[in-house]
């Protein structure tokens, strides 16, 4: 059986976080990631993550905190183990009732067949907006 490219591990990511299924997610994960999304202060959903265990717990608080509502991959640019995903992403802050509506960019990095990095990057005024209201 061929190994999985870095790309396709990667994808492989995203229906099992639409399905819920956490646990499963993080098996994608190395011990040891790099995890940053930068954010407002007070975001109850993005914890200090630096293993799988931590990317667990990341997509339960997601989970409990933000409905997913459009997911829309836009382009997938791979190079060695880098891979960039751009995409477009809308989700309902479940306290607050509003959207967050922001375009995307994940740089991810696949070593040995796990993930090892997770920085993403979006609107954090729309996040800040959609949690904080005005």
């Amino acid at each position: 059986m061929t190994a999985d490219s870095p790309a396709q591990t990667v994808q492989r990511l995203f229906p099992l976080l639409a399905e819920g299924r956490s646990a499963e997610a993080a098996e994608l994960f190395a011990d040891s990631v790099s995890f940053s999304i930068p954010h407002p202060p007070g975001i109850p959903w993005v914890p200090e993550v630096d293993s799988a265990h931590g990317m667990r717990t990341f997509f339960e608080l997601l989970q409990t905190h933000v409905r997913a509502k459009e997911f829309d991959l836009r382009q997938v640019i791979a190079e060695g183990d880098d891979v960039v995903l751009i995409g477009r992403m809308v989700s309902e802050v479940k306290k607050t009732g509003r959207d967050i509506d922001t375009a995307f960019a994940l740089h991810t990095t696949v070593q040995g067949g796990r993930i090892t990095r997770y920085h993403l990057y979006e609107d954090t005024y729309a996040v800040a907006n959609a949690y904080f209201g005005d």
